[in-house]
C-alpha cells in the first residue's frame, strides 16, 4: 500500500502504530486525502484485528491541527460540503468499530478534527503541558464539529463541558481535560509509548459522561437546558450574525447523543452553514489572520529588553504585554506615583493570564519602574507612549538617543502624528518606527507597523519580529494622519455624533451599529476611550483632513464629563458599565446603520487608494483586528464588494444630496 501521509508499523507485540505526518504542511490536519489512506489502513483491520491500534503524530508541533480549511475555499454548495463531512464521520466511525483497543497519542494540540479522531478512540494520552491545547474551535469558522464531534463530545464529557468547548471555541488544557473525560493518562514525552501499550493491554472501561450529565441528557431535561444555553448564547452572539452556536444547541436539544440519528444531523447541518456567508468570511478572517502573521521577515527578532517611555494606560499595558511574553522590561515616567498604577495592573494581568505561581512571579521581576529612564541605556528597544504633543516627543526622543545603544530601535505609539514630523531632529531617522498598539492592550491582538516612505527594512524586519514575538499580529501602513484603523474610525464616530446632535436617540445609534455587528455602539465606545482623548483625535485628524471637531465632544471635555473614567459621558456609568435608558429601536434602521457604516467604507477605500496599506486584504485584516468591525463581514472592502459597490456609492451619492459633502464617494471605488 502506498501512503502519503502515513506510515504504519506493527511492533513484536502486534500493535500497529499509525504515525500521521502529513507530507505537504508543517501541522497535521484531515484533508481530504488523509481521511482516504486513514479509510485504507482501517479497513484490513476490521478483519483481521490487531493486538491494538495507536494513533500518534510525526509533527513536533502537535497532534492535528483540524479539517483542512483550505478546502473549505472549494466548496461551491451544501451537496460538496455534506460528501467531505460524510467522509470524515464514515472513516472516524470505522476507528471506533475497530474490535480492537485504539489510543490517540496527543503530543501538543488536538484541535477540531483532531480532537474529534481522538474521541473516536478509545483511549486518549497527552504529554502533560499547561497550555491550552484541546479544543473543539469550529464555531470561530461559522460552523460547529462535523466528524461525530458534536455526539462524542457529549457521550464522553458530558452536556455541559461539551457545551462549553463547542459553544465557546475555547481550547483548554491537559489537566481539564482529563478532569472530563477527554483524556485518560497524562504522561512525559519519554513515557507515552508505555502509557499507551498499558491502556491497550489493561482494557479498562472507557470514559462516559458522569450520572448527573448523562441525566441532563435525557429527552425530558433537554428543553430546559436547550432555553438556558439559548438565553446565554443570545447574550453574546445574534443569530442572523452567527448562527453555529445556535445550530449546536438545536443539534443536541433534538438528538441528544444519538448515534443513530446525530450524525446524519451533524453533516447536514455543518453543510448548510459551510455554504452561508457567515462561514466563508469567517475563514476569509481565517486566512487573513495568516497573511497578517506572515509578513515581515522570517528571520528571528534580537529585542530583548524594552524601555517603554509613558506608563499610562496605553504604556503600561505595553510593558505589562512584553513582560508577560517573556521580555524584560523598564517602564518610566516622571514619577513613581504614575508608574505605580501601571503595576497593579500588571500584576492582575499577570494574576489572569498565568496559572503557574513560579511562572508568575518571574514576569512580575521582568517588569521593573524606572523613574530615572536607565533602563533606556540597557534597551534593544524604545517605545514612547507618552500624550500626543509634537513637541514633547520630540524634546524626549533628544533625550532618549542620548542614552540609547548604538543599533537600539526607537519606536512611537503615537495613534495619529505622522512618524515624518516626529522624527525631525533624529540621528537615525530612517530607523524610527511606528509600533502603535490598541485599546485594551491585552484583548486586541492588532500593532500597526508604520513606516516612512525611506524607513529602513531592517528597522521594520524588526519591528514586525517583535510583535510577532509578543503574540500580536502586525499590519505594515505608511505614515499617514490616523493610519488605518484610527483613520477609518473617525468618520464612523464623527457621523454618531452628527446623529446625537440631529435627536437621534444614542441607544438607537448604538444599537443600529451593533445590529450590523460591531462588538460595542459609537456613543459607548466614545465613552469608553475617553472624551478627553476623542477630542484630541478628533482635532489632529481634523487638522490633517480638513474635518470639523465635534462642538459636543469639546463642551463635555469643559464640564468635566470624560465617559467612563469620570463616571458620566454620554451616559452615567456604574461599575464601569454604562447605564441605557429603556426602550428605543431595535437597531435595525437602515438609515443609521447606513450613515454610520458607509463612511468606514468610503474612509477604508480612501486608504486603499492613497496607498496607505498595500491591498484590500490587508486593510480589512487590520479593520476586523484592530476595531472589531463585524468579523463576518470580512472587513470594509469586503462588505462592499459583497454589497454591491454600485449600491454603496449610490448610497453615499444620496446622503451627499441630503447630508453634505462629507459623504462623497471616494474615486477609489472604481477599482475595488
Amino acid at each position: 500500500m502506498t501512503l502519503k501521509h502515513w506510515k504504519s508499523e506493527t511492533g513484536d507485540d502486534g500493535i500497529v502504530w499509525l504515525c500521521i505526518d502529513k507530507a505537504d504542511g508543517g501541522a497535521n490536519v484531515l484533508s481530504g486525502e488523509v481521511l482516504e489512506e486513514l479509510h485504507k489502513l482501517i479497513e484490513p483491520m476490521a478483519k483481521q484485528p490487531p493486538k491494538g491500534v495507536v494513533i500518534h503524530s510525526g509533527k513536533s508541533n502537535g497532534f492535528v491541527m483540524g479539517a483542512d480549511i483550505n478546502e473549505f475555499t472549494r466548496i461551491e454548495n451544501p451537496e460538496q460540503a455534506y460528501d467531505l463531512i460524510r467522509l470524515g464521520q464514515q472513516v472516524l466511525d470505522q476507528l471506533e468499530a475497530l474490535p480492537c483497543p485504539t489510543v490517540a497519542a496527543i503530543n501538543g494540540f488536538a484541535l477540531g478534527g483532531g480532537l474529534e479522531l481522538a474521541m473516536a478512540c478509545d483511549y486518549r494520552v497527552a504529554l502533560e503541558s499547561d497550555k491550552r491545547i484541546l479544543g473543539l474551535p469550529e464555531v470561530q469558522l461559522g460552523i460547529h464539529p462535523g466528524f461525530g464531534g458534536t455526539v462524542r463530545a457529549v457521550q464522553i464529557a458530558g452536556v455541559r463541558p461539551a457545551m462549553q468547548l463547542m459553544l465557546t471555541g475555547k481550547p483548554i488544557t491537559v489537566g481539564k481535560g482529563r478532569k472530563i473525560g477527554l483524556v485518560d493518562r497524562i504522561t512525559d514525552a519519554e513515557s507515552w509509548r508505555d502509557a499507551a501499550r498499558e491502556l491497550i493491554v489493561s482494557r479498562p472501561a472507557q470514559q462516559q459522561a458522569p450520572l448527573v450529565e448523562r441525566l441532563l441528557n435525557l429527552s425530558v431535561a433537554r428543553p430546559f437546558i436547550r432555553n438556558v444555553l439559548i438565553k446565554q448564547v443570545a447574550g453574546k452572539a445574534r443569530k442572523e450574525h452567527y448562527p453555529a452556536p445556535y445550530a449546536i444547541i438545536e443539534l443536541w436539544s433534538r438528538h441528544g447523543a444519538s448515534t443513530r440519528t446525530g450524525y446524519e444531523a451533524e453533516a447536514r447541518s455543518i453543510a448548510e452553514l459551510m455554504c452561508t456567508s457567515t462561514s466563508r468570511n469567517l475563514v476569509r478572517v481565517f486566512f487573513l489572520q495568516n497573511k497578517l502573521k506572515s509578513q515581515g521577515s522570517k528571520s528571528a527578532t534580537k529585542i530583548s529588553h524594552v524601555h517603554v517611555v509613558g506608563a499610562g494606560v496605553m504604556g503600561g499595558d505595553i510593558a505589562a504585554w512584553c513582560a508577560l511574553r517573556g521580555h524584560t522590561v523598564t517602564l518610566q515616567d516622571r514619577e513613581q506615583q504614575y508608574i505605580d498604577p501601571a503595576m497593579e495592573r500588571a500584576a492582575k494581568l499577570f494574576e489572569k493570564r498565568i496559572r503557574n505561581e513560579a511562572d508568575r512571579a518571574a514576569a512580575s521581576e521582568r517588569l521593573q519602574s524606572d523613574v530615572e529612564g536607565v533602563g533606556a541605556a540597557k534597551a534593544d528597544l524604545v517605545i514612547e507612549a507618552i500624550f500626543e504633543n509634537l513637541e514633547a516627543k520630540q524634546a524626549l526622543y533628544k533625550a532618549l538617543q542620548e542614552k540609547m545603544p548604538a543599533g537600539a530601535l526607537l519606536a512611537t505609539n503615537t495613534s495619529s502624528i505622522r512618524l515624518e514630523d516626529l522624527r525631525v531632529g533624529l540621528n537615525a531617522p530612517k530607523r524610527f518606527i511606528g509600533l502603535h498598539f490598541f485599546n485594551p492592550v491585552a484583548q486586541l491582538p492588532l500593532v500597526e507597523v508604520i513606516r516612512c516612505a525611506d524607513t529602513e527594512q531592517e528597522a521594520l524586519d524588526t519591528g514586525f519580529g517583535f510583535t510577532k514575538g509578543i503574540g500580536k499580529l502586525p499590519l505594515e501602513c505608511m505614515s499617514s494622519p490616523g493610519f488605518v484603523v484610527n483613520r477609518i474610525l473617525a468618520p464612523y464616530m464623527a457621523e454618531a455624533m452628527e446623529l446625537a446632535e440631529s435627536g437621534v436617540p444614542l441607544v438607537d445609534i448604538d444599537r443600529a451599529a451593533e445590529a450590523f455587528g460591531m462588538p460595542m455602539g459609537p456613543v459607548e465606545l466614545v465613552d469608553s476611550v475617553g472624551i478627553d482623548v476623542a477630542l484630541h483625535v478628533s482635532k489632529v485628524l481634523g487638522a490633517a483632513m480638513n474635518r470639523p471637531v465635534p462642538q459636543k465632544l469639546a463642551d463635555m471635555v469643559e464640564s468635566g464629563q470624560l465617559g467612563r473614567k469620570s463616571g458620566q459621558g454620554f451616559y452615567r456609568w456604574e461599575n464601569g458599565k454604562a447605564v441605557k435608558p429603556a426602550g428605543g429601536g431595535s437597531g435595525a434602521d437602515q438609515e443609521i446603520q447606513d450613515r454610520l457604516i458607509l463612511p468606514m467604507v468610503n474612509e477604508a477605500v480612501a486608504c486603499l487608494h492613497d496607498g496607505v496599506v498595500s491591498d484590500g486584504d490587508l486593510l480589512d485584516a487590520g479593520v476586523i483586528f484592530g476595531t472589531g468591525f463585524a468579523p463576518f463581514r470580512g472587513g470594509p472592502i469586503n462588505y462592499a464588494r459583497e454589497r454591491g459597490v454600485d449600491d454603496v456609492v449610490a448610497r453615499l451619492n444620496e446622503f451627499t444630496q441630503r447630508h453634505g459633502e462629507r459623504f462623497t464617494p471616494h474615486e477609489g471605488f472604481s477599482k475595488i
